[in-house]
């Protein structure tokens, strides 16, 4: 696929690296970057070799090709509205040796848009999202345009995402997500149509503190109850000097 994409001067981008450096990826200097968020999507989405996986709101591709990383001979696809991060989604791919294509385009456009671009329904095995997810009543909006595009939630930004995924994905397809933890009851209610054989997967920054983030994954279809697995913690315990 060919895509309009913009490129960053290359004072306004730095060269990080992820995966113990298995991972390269060039990203804008201030504004959205790449963290511990897309890593953790990125471990908890579960691929085959084969399969057409399909991140929304892809940003620099972190998420994505990540998996890539991990599992090879998948056919992905990085779908980013931000024309100038797509461009740098690309350069990653490139970068990395990892095959990808990188598509402009609103993941709350219509069917026709998406079939525009190579995913019309039912053509997708896995779909990967961190979609914006802060609350505007309760967030400050940054001057930064993009940081706040890629962050702040609209009433149904959920609502949406999940829907655009429910649309391309394949019966029996996977959809992936990380999400506030404190919104864990508008997923389950925007899962609850279409989704099923849900696993719910808490992230505590550390075992004392209530958690931040929930990993969710839903099978299009899918029938079993929802399974909620024991927290991940970020961090550990100090140990004292005595133990």
């Amino acid at each position: 696929m060919t895509e309009p994409v913009e490129v960053m001067p290359p004072g306004d981008v730095t060269e990080d690296g992820f995966l113990g450096g298995r991972l390269r990826l060039r990203q804008p200097r201030t504004g959205h970057r790449a963290g511990h968020d897309a890593i953790l999507l990125a471990a908890a989405t579960a691929v085959r070799q084969g399969d057409r996986v399909v991140e929304f709101g892809a940003g620099v591709g972190a998420a994505g090709l990540a998996v890539a990383r991990r599992v090879p001979d998948i056919d992905l696809i990085l779908i980013e509205i931000d024309a100038g991060l797509a461009g740098l989604a690309r350069d990653n791919a490139v970068l990395n040796g990892l095959p990808a294509s990188v598509v402009v385009l609103d993941v709350e456009a219509g069917a026709e848009d998406f079939v525009a671009h190579g995913l019309p329904p039912d053509s997708a095995d896995v779909v990967l999202m961190n979609p914006p997810f802060n609350d505007p009543a309760r967030h400050r909006a940054s001057p930064d345009k993009a940081r706040e595009r890629a962050h702040v939630a609209s009433a149904t930004t959920l609502e949406k995402w999940i829907h655009a995924a429910r649309r391309i994905l394949k019966s029996g397809g996977a959809l992936t997500l990380i999400w506030r933890a404190d919104a864990l009851a508008g997923i389950l209610a925007a899962l609850d149509r279409g989704f099923g054989s849900l696993r719910v997967l808490p992230v505590h920054g550390d075992a004392a503190s209530p958690a931040i983030r929930v990993l969710v994954s839903a099978i299009k279809g899918g029938k079993a109850p929802v399974a909620l697995y024991p927290g991940l913690m970020l961090t550990r315990p100090r140990q004292s000097a005595a133990s």
